[in-house]
């Protein structure tokens, strides 16, 4: 093989893995994208480049035996690695645990580079770009390691040891430039799925203590009312038990209701997702004769952002239900935004605890809050970050 060929084949799969990989982690409870059902295909465009092992095995004068067993290595690579692909892209999970099949795809590539030694010599050095972007971003850390040294030294030793090594000595250049290159890329995507994860801690975080703070402030009214009412019944019960009684009424009645709130707030507490509590809004305003419909998905938002959005979708749906007189909702989900239209009469003049506590969830969040008419009538609540 020429050294022409080996950098292109070194090239092609330089480029490839990394492109097509950057997106994995996806799992098959995530939505289907377009993506994850077709970004496989960047492997079959790249994989174009394994042409030159097959020039090289046309020309082959090793043993007919060798050769096809050449052959044979090169078609299961190529199978082994666009099917190890297709299942990393949809069930992988980048940076955490890698599924057995993924390891026995990895050490069947290996196995099929071997067996086409004998029928493409230095030639097979084509495959290691594949090999160790799959091992970078389809297995750990360890193997990212372990995967470009020992590329990386093989290489070396074909250079420096083969006769015709120099032809080689760009692949060794590649083989470094590529392993640089996964080393930075997956160590920023780890970063990233490492802030998104923060992101979602604290945003659940302050959710609890929001929730924490509405149940105080409910409890903390509530048992004052009660304590008060109490002490005035126990005075009043030998003066005038018709007024004890009545008091003891009203206790009962702030009991219930305090009990009712505090229910409430934690069965919201509960739907802690913006897809949980779409689900939780569509059954309720369904129930109300209402119908809902969603533009957009809630990845376009972040974890912060999603779990606001879904804190304010729930206050909304509750002020629908109860005031609005809807017929049907609309919701859209856009980068750094999220929508509510109803299509009923129209927001009032007087901002109730329901508005006033959106607004206060998305300011913590640091978004820009409104209610406003829509644009064919019935309210509009918009977040924008």
């Amino acid at each position: 093989m020429t050294d022409h060929r080996s950098d292109a084949a070194a090239f092609a799969a330089a480029g490839a893995p990394p492109a097509a990989w950057a997106a994995p982690g996806t799992r098959s409870d995530r939505p289907k994208d377009p993506w994850s059902r077709f970004g496989w295909l960047m492997a079959v465009v790249w994989l174009v480049f394994l042409a030159y092992p097959v020039i090289t095995l046309i020309g082959s004068e090793a043993a007919l035996v060798w050769v096809i067993v050449g052959w044979v290595a090169l078609v299961a690579f190529i199978v082994l690695y666009v099917v190890g692909f297709m299942y990393g892209m949809r069930n992988g999970a980048f940076g955490g645990p890698v599924p057995r099949r993924q390891w026995t795809t990895f050490a069947l590539l290996i196995v099929c580079a071997l067996l086409s030694i004998p029928a493409e010599g230095g030639s097979a050095l084509s495959f290691l770009p594949f090999i160790m972007s799959f091992a970078s971003y389809g297995l750990t850390r360890f193997w990212h390691w372990a995967t470009f040294v020992a590329s990386a030294t093989v290489t070396a030793l074909c250079v420096f040891l083969l006769p015709d090594g120099l032809d080689y000595l760009s692949v060794l250049a590649i083989v470094v430039l590529l392993g640089v290159v996964n080393t930075v890329s997956t160590w920023l995507i780890l970063r990233s799925g490492e802030a998104d994860r923060l992101g979602l801690e604290l945003a659940t975080s302050e959710g609890r203590e929001a929730v924490a703070r509405d149940v105080h402030d409910l409890i903390g009214h509530s048992l004052t009312v009660v304590g008060l009412k109490a002490q005035l019944a126990r005075r009043l019960m030998d003066t005038d038990p018709e007024r004890a009684k009545a008091e003891l009424s009203d206790i009962e009645a702030l009991t219930a209701e305090a009990i009712a709130g505090v229910r409430a707030t934690v069965a919201g507490a509960r739907a802690t997702t913006l897809v949980e509590q779409l689900a939780s809004s569509r059954d309720a305003l369904r129930a109300g004769d209402v119908a809902l419909t969603v533009d957009g998905a809630p990845g376009a938002l972040s974890a912060a952002q999603a779990l606001t959005a879904a804190w304010i979708l729930r206050e909304a749906t509750t002020n629908t239900l109860r005031h609005a007189r809807a017929s049907r909702v609309e919701v859209r989900i856009a980068p750094g935004r999220f929508v509510m239209i109803d299509d009923g009469p129209g927001p009032g003049t007087r901002e109730g605890n329901g508005i006033r506590g959106m607004r206060e969830r998305a300011a913590a969040s640091g978004a820009t809050f409104v209610v406003a008419a829509g644009e064919s009538g019935g309210t509009r609540v918009e977040v924008t970050w």
